[in-house]
This record gives structure tokens, sequence and C-alpha cells, in this order.
């Protein structure tokens, strides 16, 4: 038996996970990251802690794998950079290993979803694949030839921090830059964008208000594509905005790597069809070689449970490498 822990800028799910890739027991609290790394990794160990005691007697815990909106040294399991969660340089897996006596692993978030979707959910058939989750952030899975990879610096998957506007935007990123995917294709993006455009003077009157019971700090994901769904004019302007920069970030991929096919997991992704709809229409503007054909665009299939499954399988792996 595995623990999994997915780290997010919102959440922490964790749970166990069996060697049939199977969920038997999950928890989530929230993440609370203005409160710092250390009182965030005291909740994550607290987590394990229950989840070691739930565990079956016959089938222990024997590895824990965590995946981080950020990047990790694979050997040290220090986080180098987490920028949704302010975590700079923390020795994460250090922390944990303190109190438990247990192999530990970290990668990317987006990775270890990967991981799940490419290997448990679709079972291993595509050679060439990418995964993007638009959750807080903006994350990226890239499958080359079956392999996972990352870069030889790490960051070979950060595609939320590609330029898609050199203009800059409306925002900064949390990375430092402007223009990144992440500024507009992430929950966090398009919550901004709403609220700014109900804050204009002449803004028209609009159904995320309502939905959100008159309150800005209300307004989230789901509430902005339900108003787009029922026609809503500012909540389309903010989905089309959405939709014209994932487009333009789909497509540089495609020229890059040229994948079978895209995932896409995470909050946004549960738009469904609705987002998949005018995604492809959008992509079909900016792909080049069009006589070649491009990969299609796919919802991952695990939704919320794949970065517990995936950090879960991806321990399993590394502790038989090992």
């Amino acid at each position: 038996m595995y623990i999994g822990i997915d780290l997010g800028g919102t959440n922490i799910a964790c749970g166990l996970v069996n060697a049939q890739a199977k969920i038997v027991i999950k928890h989530a609290i929230p993440t609370g990251r203005e409160r710092g790394s250390d009182a965030v990794i005291a909740d994550m160990c607290a987590l394990i802690d229950r989840l070691c005691a739930e565990a079956p007697g016959d089938d222990p815990v024997t590895g824990i794998g965590i995946g981080i909106p950020g990047i990790a040294d694979p050997v040290t399991g220090n986080v180098k950079v987490c920028v949704n969660l302010g975590w700079y340089n923390v020795p994460l897996k250090a922390k944990i290993a303190e109190q438990f006596d247990l192999p530990i692993f970290i990668d990317n978030d987006a990775t270890i979803a990967g991981v799940a979707e490419f290997f448990v959910a679709q079972e291993g058939k595509y050679r060439d694949a990418i995964m993007l989750t638009l959750g807080t952030g903006v994350g990226g899975a890239l499958l080359v030839d079956g392999k996972m990879i990352s870069g030889y610096h790490g960051i070979g998957s950060e595609v939320g921090h590609m330029i898609v506007d050199a203009s800059g935007g409306l925002y900064r990123c949390n990375c430092g830059r402007v223009g990144c995917l992440e500024t507009f294709a992430s929950s966090t993006a398009i919550i901004d964008y709403a609220k700014r455009l109900i804050s204009k003077p002449e803004a028209p009157k609009t159904m995320i208000l309502d939905l959100a019971n008159g309150d800005l700090n209300q307004i989230d994901g789901r509430i902005i594509f339900e108003a787009a769904e029922a026609g809503d004019e500012t909540a389309t302007e903010v989905v089309n905005r959405l939709v014209h920069y994932l487009g333009i970030g789909i497509s540089n991929l495609i020229t890059v790597l040229d994948p079978e096919i895209f995932l896409l997991g995470g909050g946004i992704a549960m738009a469904g069809e609705f987002l998949l709809d005018r995604l492809n229409r959008e992509l079909d503007t900016y792909v080049s070689f069009k006589e070649s054909g491009r990969g299609r665009i796919e919802l991952a299939k695990l939704k919320n449970d794949a970065g517990i499954i995936g950090a879960a399988m991806y321990a399993q792996i590394q502790d038989r490498i090992e």
C-alpha cells in the first residue's frame, strides 16, 4: 500500500492506494498556503500519520509519493520552487522523513497526474501525449516515446509558463514574468478577469453575480462556465479569452512535440464538452500543416483522483527502481 499526496494551491488531497492503483481511503483539507511551508508540511505529516493508522494490518504503508505544484530535486527531495505556494528551497522530503521511516518520492504535480492518466487510465496505449492541468495554475505532463520527460533542469514540462502574449496581458505571473499561459488559462486567471470586467463602471448586468450571491469573492470557475453556457455576455467574454490563449499554447506544443493526444485535467476541464467544442474550433485556426492533422483533445478520466493515484504509483515505480 502506498500513500499518494496531491499538494495543490487550494487543497491537500491524499489517499491510500493499493497495488491495483485503486484508492482505498482518501482525505482532503485546505492548503492554507498563506501560513507558510512549515504549517503546510505539519498538516501533510498529520495526514500521513492518519493514513498509516487507517491502513489494513495485512497491507501496511510501504512508501509515500508527493506531487507538488513546482519543481523538486529528485535526489534530495528539496522543493526548488513552488511559485503558487511561495516556496523556495524547502527541504520537504527531509522534514517528512524526520517523522516517517518510509521511502519518499517527490515530483511535479502535473507530471504525477500524467503518470496516472497515461499509464493507469489510458493503460499505456499512447507513446506521445501531453496532459494539461488547468487548476489554480497551469501544469503540464509530457510523454515522449513512452517516457515521462521534464528536461535537463527539470522545467521542461512547465508549460504554464510559456509566453503566449508578448504584450504581457493584464497580470504578472507568480513566476515574475508577464504573458504566461497560466495568467490566461488557469482558474485563478479567469476568476480575476471576471472580477475585472464586473467591476467596470459600464459593466452590463451579469448572471455571474447572481450565481455568486452578489459577492465577488464567491466567484469560481464553475459559476463562470455555468453563466457562459446560459449565454451570459460577461461570462462568454471570459471563456472566449481563456480559449483563445489556451489554443495558442496548445498549438505551440503541437509544433514542437506533435503528440497523438492532449488530455485536459483540473477544475476548468470540468466544463467538459462545452470547453472542448470551443477549444477545437479555436485550435483549428492556429495549427500549422493542417494537411498532416493534429493530436485530438480529450478530457482526462481520473479527474481529482489523478494526483493521488499518480503520486502513489510514482512512489511504487521509483521504489522498485531503487
